[in-house]
């Protein structure tokens, strides 16, 4: 398969840059890529010249792979992810995924900015995610299955870690940090959804609502890769408040949350959490 062919070829590309290839990576959603510029003796790697890789044109979104260390632990960071929005194919969308399975990446926070559905919830929250809803977009592994990776129908019964989550509940209780969970609705954008959308997603279950993770989880499931995701709500999705939607509001929440946010990252990967 041509796809698999190129996944080797970023791979290859990418541990020929570094001496050691961490174990685990984070995917850094829109206004929190800022975490990457704390790691120490960093390599930077282009999405533009690795082999077979798509270019990130959302914005907030560097575009490049960071590999290096975080308060002293190896990490690779994607400071920018692809979303179906931008106009490419589910596969460019989940390909850095499957070349993290190829580097032999184990662990997986997958972060994001995310519209509060939950009105309980405010701007700035961060909220775990225990569960997803994605019934209304294409599936990523529709198509020819890589049996290397995973099984042709593979068990999602527990996308986001449950015993993760519940180190990551202690971890934020000792600092002091109050934390969410919910259930992440993924909707195609670009278009943020109507009020009717948003009524509609809350009476099926969901707290949040973006546009990325589901794919690049469902992915690392099916490869056997541990996930934990993280949303930074960032607005209250549409009809909740009386005002209109902004993208704006993403980039200034993150700025917001960047120092509660980077902590938690931070506390998760020195602990056994992942």
């Amino acid at each position: 398969m041509k796809d698999l062919e190129n996944i080797k070829k970023a791979a290859e590309y990418i541990k020929s840059k570094v001496d050691v290839m961490p174990t685990r990576a984070i995917i850094l959603g829109s206004g929190l890529g800022e975490l990457a510029e704390d790691v120490k003796n960093p390599v930077y790697l282009n999405y533009a010249d690795i082999p077979a890789f798509p270019t990130s044109t959302a914005p907030g979104h560097k575009g490049r792979l960071v590999i290096g260390e975080l308060e002293g632990e190896n990490v690779l960071l994607m400071q920018g992810r692809f979303h179906f929005y931008e106009g490419y194919d589910m596969d460019v969308v989940v390909f850095p995924v499957r070349t993290m399975k190829m580097l032999g990446i184990t662990d997986l926070i997958v972060t994001n900015a995310a519209g509060g559905v939950n009105t309980t919830f405010a701007p700035g929250d961060l909220m775990l995610i225990s569960d997803h809803l994605s019934m209304f977009c294409t599936n990523p592994l529709i198509g020819p299955n890589y049996k290397d990776f995973g099984p042709r129908f593979n068990d999602m019964s527990d996308p986001y870690s449950k015993e993760s989550r519940k180190k990551v509940h202690e971890i934020a209780k000792k600092s002091g940090l109050t934390l969410k969970e919910g259930i992440y609705a993924y909707m195609t954008g670009p278009s943020y959804e109507t009020p009717g959308e948003i009524k509609a997603l809350r009476t099926l279950g969901a707290d949040a609502v973006g546009m990325s993770t589901v794919p690049e989880t469902t992915v690392a499931v099916h490869a056997g890769i541990r996930v934990l995701g993280i949303s930074c709500i960032t607005n209250m999705a549409a009809g909740i408040l009386d005002q209109p939607l902004d993208g704006d509001e993403v980039i200034e929440t993150g700025q917001m949350v960047k120092e509660k946010f980077s902590k938690l990252i931070i506390d998760i990967l020195k602990s056994d959490v992942m």
